[in-house]
């Protein structure tokens, strides 16, 4: 997929991992996953802290096609770095359930996302905070300050509403969209990632996607196939950048208990360091996997409850599969971002594509440019 000039990795003719992918390779190839992104972005350099410019946005992400609040799902979490937020984890672990879409923004804007997340919540459920546990929406955040006015608070309810109603299980657009509006990543422009893999176990075939929100890493610590992109390309730097935080979701249908949904969860990280992260002091670099596979209905007919499960030695592909849609998702939200003005002029630059493919060639790696020969670098 080509868009505005940018293009997804396996565009670039790289591929990572040996496991195929799904038909959209993103996390909505798991059944009945749904993601919807509102972007705000508005206003240019110049105007006064609070008026702009809004670089930012929010993303939502539904475990299934139908009523997550009744039909919750198992999941898990694990934090690389803590230095974030994730609100609804510690119920994650205690309960190993989700019970609401996750949500993604900028980090001051986590409490109106919550409060919003909410509101839209308690209109679809009529006895939610009644006969029904209270609504506690999970919403994870990364820092756009770099880009983004974040004095302004300009997420309002309506975006997160237009996120919620927009959700959909077709292509899942990637880039500078939604949450990842004004993340930065490897001191490139980041954003959001998606990528996805075809797994099997005990004879069957399973779906595990990861969608991540960047806004992580140092430069030169960049590898793409093995190659240290970020030495190669080592101008293009954003001035007074911090390095911040990344989000990770995993879904799959593989049915799990909330013990291996943490331990897909921790894959996750793995996959942050193959791209070059090391979970620096002053990141949040938080993964949430979930399984469809499993539903935990919230009335409760007062039978035992079965959970099917795959065999725990059963999940090497699924650990495999984990790593390889991380660092793909990363990739992708690196590939697909544009260079973006924000703030007091701040910018942060797209990664040059026909830089990447000459440096991946330069290590022997196959790569083209989009509608070049195989293998040949090429100039566009």
């Amino acid at each position: 997929m080509t868009v505005g000039g940018r293009c997804r990795l396996r565009d670039l003719g790289v591929r990572v991992g040996r496991l195929p992918t799904g038909p959209l390779n993103a996390i909505t190839d798991v059944p009945g996953v749904r993601v919807g992104h509102c972007t705000v972005s508005w206003g240019g350099p110049g105007l006064p802290p609070g008026s702009g410019p809004a670089r930012t946005g929010v993303t939502a992400i539904f475990p299934h096609a139908g009523d997550v609040w009744h039909e919750r799902v198992v999941a898990g979490a694990f934090a690389a770095n803590g230095v974030g937020e994730v609100v609804g984890i510690s119920a994650i672990r205690e309960w190993g359930l989700i019970e609401t879409p996750v949500m993604l923004t900028s980090s001051q804007s986590v409490g109106l996302v919550y409060d919003a997340t909410v509101r839209w919540l308690l209109a679809r459920a009529p006895e939610a905070g009644r006969r029904e546990d209270v609504v506690m929406p999970v919403v994870g955040e990364c820092d756009d300050s770099f880009l983004n006015d974040a004095r302004g608070l300009h997420v309002l309810p309506e975006h997160v509403q237009a996120a919620l109603d927009s959700a959909s299980d077709g292509p899942v657009a990637e880039g500078c969209v939604g949450a990842g509006t004004g993340m930065c990543c490897f001191d490139f422009k980041g954003g959001i990632g998606t990528s996805s893999r075809v797994v099997s176990a005990h004879g069957r075939r399973f779906t595990l996607g990861v969608l991540a929100m960047t806004n992580f890493g140092e430069r030169h610590r960049l590898m793409v196939a093995g190659v240290p992109v970020g030495e190669e390309i080592a101008d293009l730097m954003p001035v007074d950048h911090n390095e911040g935080s990344c989000i990770v979701v995993l879904a799959t249908d593989a049915p799990l208990t909330a013990r291996q949904c943490e331990r897909l969860a921790k894959r996750c990280a793995l996959g942050l360091a193959v791209t070059g992260s090391y979970a620096s002091d002053g990141s949040g670099e938080i993964m949430v996997a979930f399984s469809t596979g499993n539903r935990l209905p919230r009335a409760a007919d007062g039978d035992l409850v079965t959970l099917r499960t795959v065999a725990n030695d059963q999940m090497q592909e699924l650990f495999e599969a984990a790593v390889d849609a991380t660092a793909e998702s990363v990739y992708n939200s690196l590939t697909m971002a544009e260079t973006t003005v924000g703030r007091d002029g701040n910018t942060a630059y797209a990664l040059p594509l026909e830089r990447l493919v000459e440096a991946l060639r330069r290590h022997g790696r196959e790569a083209r440019l989009p509608g070049g020969p195989a293998g040949a670098a090429g100039r566009g």
